[in-house]
C-alpha cells in the first residue's frame, strides 16, 4: 500500500444477538411445582459495579414449537383457543412445550400438529426462531413451515382444559395475513409465523414441495 492510499476498513460484523451473563447475587423460587415452568427472582448486579444491584423476574421456560400449516389451496389451519391471562379466545396455530426431554423440536411440533389438528405433514420447513419476551422469560418460539398435509389420527392423546374446547378451522392465507395487518389477530406467534412466510414467498425462500 502507498502512502496516499487509505487504509481498508475491517468488514463489520454480522449483526447478531451476542451471548452475555451478569452477576447474580441472590437467587429464591416465587413458584415452582411439578409442571416444568417455574418463577424465579434473582438480584442482579452490573459488571463491575458489585453495589449496584436490582431485583429481576425470570420465568424459567422450556420453549415451544409453533406450526404454520398450509394446505395446497394457500389455506392456513387455525385454532381457537381461550387464554384466562388476558380473557380472550385467541386465533392461534398448533403449537406446543419443548417438554419431552431431548426431543427434536420438528418431532415435537409434528406431534403437536397430530394431537392438537390430526394432521401430517410430508415437508417442514424452519421459518425462524423468536424470544418470547426477552425481559422476563428465556422461552424460545421455533415456527415451523408444514405442508404436504393428511390426515393423522391423534391416537390416545386426550385435550384436557382449555384445549378440549379449543375450534380448529381453515383460514385462505391471504385474509389471514389482512386480519394480522389490520390488528384483528394479535397472538404473537401467528403474527410472526404469516409474515415470515410471506416475507419469504416474495423472496422465494419457501422450499419446493
Amino acid at each position: 500500500m502507498t502512502s496516499d492510499e487509505a487504509p481498508v476498513p475491517a468488514p463489520e460484523p454480522p449483526l447478531a444477538d451476542r451471548p452475555a451473563s451478569w452477576p447474580v447475587h441472590e437467587s429464591r423460587d416465587l413458584h415452582r411445582d411439578e409442571w416444568i415452568v417455574a418463577l424465579r427472582e434473582d438480584v442482579v448486579g452490573r459488571p463491575g459495579r458489585p453495589d449496584d444491584r436490582f431485583r429481576r423476574l425470570s420465568l424459567e421456560h422450556p420453549g415451544a414449537v409453533v406450526v404454520l400449516a398450509v394446505d395446497e389451496d394457500e389455506r392456513v389451519l387455525c385454532l381457537r383457543q381461550y387464554r384466562h391471562a388476558n380473557q380472550q379466545d385467541f386465533v392461534e396455530l398448533p403449537a406446543g412445550l419443548r417438554d419431552a426431554d431431548d426431543e427434536p423440536s420438528v418431532e415435537t411440533a409434528k406431534r403437536e400438529l397430530r394431537e392438537e389438528a390430526e394432521l401430517a405433514a410430508t415437508s417442514w420447513q424452519r421459518l425462524l426462531a423468536t424470544y418470547a419476551s426477552a425481559g422476563i422469560t428465556e422461552e424460545v418460539h421455533e415456527i415451523f413451515l408444514a405442508r404436504g398435509l393428511s390426515e393423522a389420527s391423534r391416537g390416545d392423546f386426550e385435550m384436557h382444559a382449555e384445549e378440549a374446547e379449543m375450534e380448529v378451522f381453515w383460514v385462505p392465507m391471504a385474509d389471514l395475513l389482512d386480519a394480522v395487518l389490520d390488528g384483528r389477530v394479535r397472538q404473537g406467534p401467528l403474527v410472526q409465523a404469516v409474515l415470515a412466510y410471506d416475507v419469504l414467498k416474495r423472496r422465494g425462500g419457501l422450499e419446493a414441495l
